[in-house]
């Protein structure tokens, strides 16, 4: 039985490590490739295929760009979830559960409407940071997500 994790002070930001180095890292490399590319290309390439080459590494790396963002905020107000194409925002009481199973690629957050939404910014390849950061937002959860009688 693992054991229970206090909540952490907010706000508190949890981001994957090694895949946010990978995605800007292989970002970098393309956009540096593709100028390399472009200025060492062979002659019957003309300016607009060399600005096109240098156009499609940029793409690229916007791509990896939207992985290496991927991120989950918590504050006094709520939850926002920033994954790769989408950013979500919710409070706290809406909240339900989180849930990371082994082999999941990131844990899942259940809400009061009855809609599920992976969590990216933690990843389940980072295995016990992921099992920490699922603990510590599990926790927060629990002491924030009750809707409180006034």
């Amino acid at each position: 039985m693992p054991e229970p994790v206090s909540p952490p002070p907010l706000p508190v930001i949890w981001r994957p490590r090694r895949p946010r180095f990978v995605a800007y890292g292989f970002a970098a490399l393309i956009v540096l490739g593709a100028v390399i590319m472009a200025v060492f290309i062979a002659e019957p390439f003309k300016l607009p295929d060399r600005i096109g080459i240098v156009l499609f590494g940029c793409a690229v790396a916007f791509v990896l760009h939207l992985l290496g963002r991927v991120r989950v905020e918590a504050d006094d107000e709520g939850v926002t979830i920033v994954n790769a194409v989408r950013t979500h925002r919710y409070t706290w009481p809406e909240i339900l559960e989180v849930t990371l199973l082994v082999g999941d690629p990131w844990p899942r957050i259940d809400f009061s409407d009855g809609r599920t939404i992976g969590a990216m910014g933690i990843q389940g390849s980072e295995k016990h940071r992921a099992r920490r950061a699922t603990a510590e937002l599990e926790a927060l959860i629990r002491e924030r997500a009750e809707a409180r009688e006034d």
